[in-house]
C-alpha cells in the first residue's frame, strides 16, 4: 500500500466584520464574482458549479467546483477541479471580538513546489484580501 503525501494552502485572516457579512461575500454569486471570480454559485449542498476567469495559455479559464458543506456563518466546502487537479476549499468562520477570524484552507495539492501550489499560496493572499473589502459592504 503507498501513501500519496498531499498539501495545503492556509490563509488566516481576522476582518472587522460580523460572521453575516463574511458569509453573505462568500456565498452571493455577485458579491464572489467582486472577489474571487464570475461564477454560478448558489450555498446548497451537491450544487454543481464553474468558476471563470480569463483563459491564459495552457488553461481555459474554467474551475469546475460542487458544495461540499454549508453550515451558515461558521463553515463552508466545495471542490476546485482544474487541468486534472482536483482540491478541496474550506472557509471556516469564528466570531472573535473585533469581528471575525476567516481560515481558508485548499487541500489536496501533490506537491508543494509544482506551479499550482505556488499559484494558490499567492492568489489566496490576494483573494482573501479582496473578500475583505467586499464584506465591508456585504
Amino acid at each position: 500500500m503507498t501513501t500519496t503525501e498531499t498539501h495545503t494552502v492556509v490563509v488566516e485572516r481576522e476582518m472587522p466584520h460580523p460572521a453575516e457579512k463574511v458569509w453573505r461575500a462568500l456565498t452571493q454569486g455577485p458579491l464572489i464574482k467582486e472577489w474571487l471570480m464570475d461564477n454560478d454559485f448558489q450555498p446548497i449542498a451537491g450544487h454543481k458549479f464553474k468558476f471563470r476567469s480569463q483563459p491564459v495559455q495552457g488553461w481555459d479559464g474554467i474551475i469546475d467546483g460542487e458544495v461540499v458543506v454549508v453550515e451558515p456563518n461558521t463553515k463552508l466546502s466545495y471542490t476546485w477541479t482544474t487541468m486534472g487537479l482536483a482540491t478541496v476549499v474550506v472557509f471556516t468562520l469564528a466570531a472573535t471580538s473585533g469581528g471575525t477570524k476567516i481560515r481558508m484552507e485548499q487541500s489536496g495539492f501533490r506537491s508543494d513546489r509544482d506551479a499550482a501550489f505556488k499559484g494558490a499560496t499567492y492568489g489566496w493572499q490576494r483573494f482573501i484580501g479582496q473578500l475583505e473589502r467586499v464584506a465591508a459592504t456585504a
